[in-house]
This record gives C-alpha cells, structure tokens and sequence, in this order.
C-alpha cells in the first residue's frame, strides 16, 4: 500500500467543496434521463448500450465524408439497422424507412447529422474566427483564460506541414489584434505583479514536418526546429504564449530532445511563456518529469509543464499487442491516476523551476493539486488549473470561484478534420471509468474522492490471451535511442566487411568455385558489397547427390529435433538483428524500417514451423508417452482394427528464393522443407546472395548435418534449371517472377529418366495488386496506406499496391493530396535515415521498369514524377492518373514504384475492375461503408484481403501469405497448411483380430 500523502487531509476537504459545487446546478446527466434534446439523448443512449456506443462512433466518425442526407440514411441503417444493435423506441422511430431517398429518410438523416454538429460544437470552440472570438470574450467574461489547438494536425505532407504552420501564425496574428481590445481580468491576466500573455496557442511538433521520424533524430530536428524558431519569434513578437503538446509515444522521446535544446539556446533561454505536455498514463513519464526538473535548473529560466493523462490509451495498447513491444501505458486507470499524483507532486514541489498546469476532470486530481499549492505557498503565477472545452464546466466555475488560475483548451477548426477529437471525447464521456461519468451518475463522494488503487505492473499482456501458439518476434522500436545506436554501429561494422568473399556450401564444407558474381549496393552501385562464388553443374550434382545420402537420416530425426535446431536458428538471428538489418539495407536497398520486419518474419517462420511440424508429428489423442507420437501418427480405431494417418518427407528439396525479400522468403521456404525432414538446397537470387550467405552461417550455426541443408548459389539459367529438371529433387520451392515460376512448373512436370515420382511445386508468382478508395473512406488513412504501399521499398514487393481504384466523388482530393504526400518523401540512399524511397535492385530493373513509365505516358497522364539521384539505380516515385482498366500498366506487373490511378463511377465498377487481371494476390479497401466492405470481403478476388489498412506486411501466423489465379500455386506461407506441401501423406490400417479375438482398449 502508498503511504499516506501529507497533502491527504486538505486535499479531501477541498475535493468535497469542489464536487458540491459541480453538483450544484443542473447536471448533463440529469438532462440525459429528461431526454431533452437528441444529442443529450444519443450520448445517453451508449452509457447503457456498448455495442449501441460502438455502432453510433462508428457511424459518426463516416458522417462528414457523407455527401447529402440518402447517402447519410443509407449509413444510418447499415451501422443501426443491423438486428444485433439493439436500438431505444425513440431511435427506432427516427429510422423508421425503408428506402433512403424517401421524405422519412431524409427528415431522419437532417434531425441526425444536424444532433451530431450540435454534439461536436459542445467540444470544438468554432469553425471559424467569428466563432472562436465568441466563444474566447465568453471565457474570458467567466474569468477564464483560454489555449487554441488547431483540429487536424496530422500532416502527411511537407504543404500540409506549411499550411499548419502559416494558419498559426495568422491565427495568434487576429488573436493578438484582438486581445488589444479586451478589458483586463486580473484572475488570468496578471499574477504576483507578472502580466501574463492574453493569448496562447497549443501546437504539436509532429505536425510541422510531414516526415518526423524518431529513426531520423538530426533530419527530423533540422525541419522541425527552424519552424519552432519562426514560430516563437512570432508570438513573442505578438505577445502571444505558445505550449507544444504531445502526441503517440513513439514521438515522445525525441519531442522532448528537440524542445530541449532549442529552448536552451540563446535566443529563446530567457522566454517563460512557453511551455511543453506531459502524460501521465505512459510509465515512463515520472522519470522523464525528473529530467525536466533536471533540465529546468540547468536552464535558469522556468517554462510551464501542462500534466495531462493522455488521450490514446486504446491506440498506444494496440500498437505494443501488435508489435509484441512493452506496454508504454499502465493497464489501470487506477495505475495511471497514482501516477499522476506523483507527478502533480513532483510538478509543484518543483515550481520554482518549473510552472505546474494540472490538466483533469477528476475532482480528485484537481484538489491534489489546489492542496499542494496551499501547503507551500505556491505563487500564483507558477500554478494554474486547466480543463477541455466542453468538459468539466462545472468544475471550471468552481475552481474560478475558489480563486483558482483556470485555462480552458480550446480545439479550432473544421469539423471534419475534428471527428477523431470529437470521438475521443466521447469514449471518454461515456466510459464505466470516466470521472465525469461517475460523478454525474452522482456516486458517492467517498468513493470519487478516495485515493487512487491500482498495479502500476500489470500490463495487457499479463491479461489477454494470445490466439498465436508461438512468440512472435517483435520489431525494433527505434523511438528508443538505444536501439537506434545499436542500429547505426551495425551499419558501420557491416560496411568494414564490405567486399569479402562468399563460398557455396556443399556436404558439410564450403566449396571453391571458378566463377564469382559481384553483388553492388544498389544505393551506390560503385560499391561491391561481396563476391559470391558460383557452382558449376557438376558441383550441383554433388549436392544433389550429398542430399540424397543424408535424407534417411534426416527422415528419421525426431520432428522436436528438427524444430529445436529451428529454435536455435532463431536466436541466432536475434543476437544479430541489427547486423542482419544492415546487410539487407546495404545488398537490397531497403531502409532499416524495411529491413528490421523481414527479419522478425524470418524468425517468426523457424519458431512457427517448428511449433507446426510437431503439431503435425504428434497426431491428436495421442499420449505424450505413446511411441507414434515420433512417428507422426494419427489414430483413428474401431474395434478390430487400428488406423494410422501420418507424414513422412519428399525427399530432396529446391528452393529458389527472391531479392526483394532475401532474408525472410529464402529463411521461410528453406526452414520449412527441412524441418518437415527435406535435404534441402538454397539458390539465392543473384542480387541478393550475400544475404543468402548470412542464411547459411546461421543454419550451419545452428546444427544443421551434413547434407541436410546445402547453401548453392549459381545461374538460374543453367544451374537452376539442371537442379529443377534432376530426377532425384523431389519439390521445387519458388518465389519469384511469373515468367520464371511458370517455367519452373513446365519442367517440373516433365518426367525425367530414371525419375520415380512426380515433383511438386510451390510457386508464388507476383501480383497486380489493387486498392479499392470508396467514397466515405478516411482520406488521410487511405492517401497514408496507399503510399506506404505502393511506393515502400520502391514498390518492389509482390504484395505492392500497383492501382488505386478510386471512386469519383473523392478522385480528385484524393490525387491532389498523394500527388503532395509523394512530394515530401526523400528519394536516396538508404542507410540515409531521412530516406524513406531507395533504388531499384539492378540495372536491368531500372531500365524495365522506366520503359512501362514510358509506355504510360503514352496513354496516360503523368500526375507526379521527379528527378531521382544518379549514383544508383534510382527511379522516380511515378504515378498516373487517367489510366483505363485496360491499359498495359494497369495490366502488367511493373515491380517498381509506379501506380496507376484509376477512376471509376459506382462501387460495382471498382470491383470489376479490381478483379480484371491475371493475378489474384493482395487487395485492400478504404471504406467506412459496411456493405461496401461486406460486398469486397465476398467479392474481392484476392488471397490477402486488407481492409483500411496498407496491403503490405503480412505477419506469420496472423496474416498467412499466398494468392491464386497466376498469382501463385500452393498454400499459404506462415499459415497452418503451408508445411503439408512438403509431406507426403500415408495411411495405415491393421487388422487385430487373432483367431476371433481382438484387444479392446480400456476394458480388462
């Protein structure tokens, strides 16, 4: 248990006079059971219905995307109408129609879109000056000062970044024209004899530089400083105060780095209206307060810290599930309330160095504070009370009236770009563990003012299930700066041991070669990364033949045995994460972000093949002790007679794998024939055969015998083709081009001499991968994920966004906004971390694909394209609108960074067109319309679905990966079926019956 507070016995006397005020008047609560008015009404509604809650957000969120009153009604009855969501008789009534242009319909979808603005302008101060102006002379007539955040501040585009920047410089501009005007009020004008700014704006740094990036510390200071510099020179020119927030925790870090150091340069040292956010959910917060404080003192000059709770709990607790990171926010809401406590108590015990604003609608939390700054005699001027427009009112009037400095935050702008702060304050309105919820459900005063309970240990891991049977390998978080240095000495370690040689592996030894390919960083093309030897055919027929000496061994090895050595494999890989990170970058063009999540999937397919082969080795209703279980059975009796359903290997596996996923695709293929007891054989593709040799030592590290696994890189042509063809292989592992796979199927099939059984293939052969923009889709999510996807590692992976269907109504805002978002990537060298789009692979790919831009051009128009750097084989980020379905690019599988946009006029034309190609591999879909994404879940001719997300990035296990049509042919890789493609299926049956008599099991 904490130890009693000193600050305990005042801050319950005045939290008791606090909630008797809030209690005073009329409360929201009150009105909600009057049923008033709708808005009161629909936020009532959800307190008692969750899924109600989640359905109505749902369908607010897509309300301002919605184009007139049949389109709002016809979303009204797909979020509402659904027979699960159980609707209140008043609500029923309102969407009492059937048809969404009917005179019902367009009545109810006014009455609702007009209940939703109302409900919004209660937590958003204006949309405009005019409006802001009044809603700031009313504050201030209440004796209340005010801040201004301007809604919309995600930027994903340098003119975005601009335009933020400039619309607050002309809004603290009025501002400060204004404030000339107002009357003085001595509660929030002036403190301890200090005049204090009349106005003050609240920016987030994220938000002036569209690429800021924790991976990218000194590019991401170097944009985003001058701006600040402009900006503060500006307000202290306006007398205008400026407090920068805080975002998504990945920013945290690197937000306060550069806040830090430009405050503490010469210029801006001596300003005291400045001041920075912190969040007392995120566990690691008090320790950074403690280096404020540190910070404060070294300064001289105090700057103000407004102590908020945080508002992305839900976003930051997915993120770290997903990336299989730790939770950087406490599980309890009790935890993060004892926290911020601490840190109210560290703030202002500390306010001479730094100015305390305590930012809350927990009565509680407020009178800790009050109790605080009464017990040490606090200067007026180094404490102040603040509340989110809209909320905690009463509260607000109560710490005025008590004497108390009050500031109101106050969101500005349109309210579009406001919905996610609008739904935010709702969940928060409406959740079980809102104060303001239950302090308007009036529960006792003891209870809402007892101290804060919770374990600041417990995080969502220790609680939720994971469906996932093997621990999946988390990404580098490189928001961490310890992480970042380990990633940076990696890349300079790999660049001493640039140019060595690389040998072929065969029968336990690496082989001497006569020939070698040179393999070239495709970022500087002058730059040899390694020289990889190459075997001749006849060192391929010894391979083959070493591989077929050791197969009855390895048949026999126990599944464990062969998943442990999996296991082993996987630690290896790691311990030397950031070095495998670098030789991807370097011998690829990948960025470090591109790199580091192939390498957790290569790791993730040893442990989830392992987990998978033992699965299938052990059978079910077997007993542990039971020998069949090394065996692979599979029992299914009658009395008399025993059946055994089991696998055993092929034989003599192949694997040809690819260059645009060196480590993880050639790892997945290879780990997969050998643990299902396969001699296998890895040819790397040409380009990427260093990484091919990393692959190598690490099995050969991790146990694999003699013969079972062989390293034997060599020309597809001849090489490649002589395995392929050999009567002895048994199954040919392919990733790759579709030209190259069907030509692998077609020789396959051919029965050779002396050849005893037919070869299986397992081909994976590309994509012409679509995504599908609706009408009611989230703009700035789907200009984010169509980029990420089309032009992430220069559009060179299979699963790449090649067309963007998009539906007319939103065509040309979504063009002009990706055209801009293009325009702010940096297009370079890849261990360049401000790049974020590298080269091509080779020379041979650049020119290909260069010839598809040009043919393009031919019948389309070039929306975007841009001089790229000339020491590697760069090629422009190119996109092209007035594409028709049928057009060569629309068609073909370019492999590069170059998508075509396609415009069409219904719903049903996006997927006719969607599905008009040969391939069928990813697909995705921005929409907020349910039957749209019904109809694609059904409709869409693809073997990877995404809907409103990017199309890239499957996870093993989560998302196995594999499509149909010519996209490919076989099971998905990373899935629960793909390891039955190396099996072969065999069954048993025995009769036991001995002269009329048979063992029956379990009777004596």
């Amino acid at each position: 248990m904490q130890a009693q507070s000193p600050y305990e016995t005042k801050t319950q006397a005045i939290a008791k006079e606090l909630i008797s005020a809030t209690r005073e008047k009329r409360s929201f609560f009150s009105k909600l059971q009057d049923q008033m008015r709708l808005d009161d009404k629909l936020l009532g509604w959800t307190m008692e219905n969750p899924f109600l809650r989640v359905q109505l957000f749902r369908f607010i969120d897509t309300l301002p995307a919605l184009k007139d009153n049949g389109e709002i009604a016809r979303h009204l009855q797909q979020y509402l109408g659904d027979d699960t969501v159980e609707l209140p008789a008043a609500l029923k009534k309102i969407l009492n129609f059937t048809e969404p242009n009917s005179p019902p319909a367009q009545i109810a979808a006014a009455t609702i879109s007009k209940s939703v603005e109302t409900l919004a302008f209660k937590y958003i101060s204006g949309e405009n000056t005019k409006q802001l102006l009044k809603t700031v002379e009313r504050l201030r007539k209440d004796k209340m000062a005010f801040t201004i955040d301007l809604l919309g501040e995600a930027v994903i585009t340098e003119s975005e970044a601009q335009q933020y920047q400039q619309t607050y410089l002309d809004l603290m501009a009025d501002l400060a024209a204004e404030a000339k005007r107002w009357s003085k009020v001595n509660a929030i004008d002036e403190a301890d004899g200090e005049a204090l700014a009349k106005v003050q704006v609240s920016v987030k740094l994220t938000a002036f530089y569209s690429q800021f990036d924790p991976l990218d510390p000194a590019g991401s200071k170097a944009n985003v400083a001058e701006r600040v510099r402009l900006l503060l020179r500006h307000a202290k020119d306006l007398g205008v105060a400026v407090h920068f927030d805080m975002e998504h925790y990945e920013y945290k870090t690197l937000t306060l780095q550069i806040l830090k150091e430009v405050l503490m340069e010469e210029e801006f040292r001596d300003r005291r209206d400045i001041g920075v956010t912190m969040q007392g959910y995120l566990r690691d917060s008090y320790a950074d307060l403690e280096g404020l404080v540190a910070w404060a003192k070294e300064r001289g000059t105090p700057i103000t810290v407004r102590l908020v709770k945080g508002a992305y709990w839900d976003q930051e607790t997915i993120n770290a599930l997903q990336n299989h990171w730790e939770q950087p926010v406490f599980n309890e809401k009790g935890a993060t309330d004892i926290n911020y406590e601490r840190m109210t108590r560290l703030l202002l015990e500390n306010h001479q160095y730094l100015y305390g604003a305590i930012a809350s609608h927990n009565v509680r939390s407020q009178a800790v504070a009050c109790a605080i700054a009464k017990e040490l005699n606090i200067p007026r001027r180094n404490f102040e009370c603040q509340v989110l427009y809209g909320m905690g009112d009463q509260l607000a009037k109560a710490l005025v009236k008590e004497g108390y400095r009050v500031r109101v935050y106050c969101p500005y702008g349109k309210i579009l770009p406001g919905m996610a702060y609008l739904i935010r304050r709702l969940l928060e309105n409406t959740a079980n563990s809102s104060f303001l919820r239950q302090n308007l459900e009036e529960r006792p005063v003891e209870e809402l003012i007892a101290p804060p309970t919770g374990d600041l240990n417990q995080t969502i891991h220790d609680i939720a299930a994971s469906p996932i049977h093997f621990d999946a390998a988390p990404n580098t978080d490189y928001a961490e700066p310890d992480l970042r240095s380990k990633a940076e000495f990696a890349l300079d370690e790999v660049k001493k041991q640039l140019g060595k040689r690389y040998l072929p592996f065969i029968n336990g030894e690496y082989v001497q070669t006569e020939n070698f390919v040179d393999s070239v960083n495709p970022s500087r093309s002058a730059e040899l990364i390694g020289k990889v030897g190459q075997i001749s055919q006849e060192q391929a027929q010894e391979a083959i033949a070493a591989a077929k000496a050791a197969f009855p061994a390895w048949k026999k090895t126990p599944a464990t045995e062969r998943a442990n050595i999996l296991r082993k494999a996987a630690e290896i890989m790691e311990t030397r994460r950031h070095e495998l990170n670098a030789w991807i970058c370097l011998e690829t063009g990948k960025t470090l972000r591109e790199a580091d999540p192939e390498v957790s999937e290569a790791i993730d397919f040893c442990r989830y093949y392992a987990d998978e082969m033992e699965r299938l080795a052990h059978g079910f209703d077997v007993k542990p002790d039971d020998l069949s279980q090394v065996r692979g059975f599979k029992k299914y009796d009658v009395c008399g007679e025993t059946n055994r359903y089991h696998y055993q290997p092929r034989g003599i596996a192949v694997v040809i794998s690819p260059w645009n996923f060196p480590f993880a695709i050639a790892t997945g293929m290879t780990v997969a024939a050998l643990v299902t007891g396969n001699c296998t054989l890895l040819k790397p593709a040409a380009t990427s055969s260093v990484i091919g040799a990393k692959i190598a030592e690490i099995l050969i590290e991790a146990g694999m015998p003699k013969g079972v696994f062989q390293f034997v890189p060599g020309r597809g042509s001849t090489v490649g083709n002589y395995m392929v063809k050999h009567p002895d292989v048994h199954l040919i592992a392919f990733t790759g081009s579709r030209e190259v796979g069907c030509d692998i199927y077609a020789n396959a099939a051919i029965v050779q001499p002396g050849q005893k059984h037919l070869k299986r293939v397992i081909a994976e052969m590309g994509g012409k991968n679509a995504i599908i923009v609706d009408d009611s889709a989230d703009l700035d999510q789907a200009v984010a994920g169509v980029l990420h996807s089309a032009f992430g590692y220069s559009g060179q992976k299979c699963s790449a966004c090649s067309r963007a269907i998009v539906m007319d109504a939103v065509h040309d805002t979504f063009v002009e906004r990706l055209v801009e978002a293009v325009k702010s990537i940096n297009v370079g060298e890849t261990d360049n971390p401000s790049v974020k789009m590298g080269p091509v692979i080779d020379g041979s790919a650049q020119a290909k694909i260069k010839d598809y831009i040009l043919k393009g051009k031919e019948q389309s128009t070039v929306a975007f394209e841009t001089e790229v750097p000339d020491n590697g084989f760069y090629v422009s980020p190119t996109i092209f609108t007035g594409v028709k379905a049928d057009h060569g690019i629309a068609q073909e599988e370019i492999f590069g960074p170059v998508l075509a946009v396609i415009k069409v006029s219904s719903f049903d034309e996006a997927l006719e067109v969607a599905n008009g190609t040969d391939y069928a591999l990813t697909g995705g879909i921005y929409s907020r319309t349910p039957l749209s994404i019904e109809r694609a879940t059904e409709e869409f001719e693809v073997g990877n679905l995404y809907i409103n997300r990017g199309i890239t990035g499957a996870i093993v296990s989560r998302q196995p990966f594999g499509g149909f049509k010519m996209s490919g042919v076989g099971s998905k890789a990373g899935g629960p079926d793909y390891l039955l493609q190396f099996l072969e299926p065999r069954h048993v049956t025995e009769n036991v019956q001995r002269q009329g008599f048979a063992p029956i099991e379990g009777v004596d």
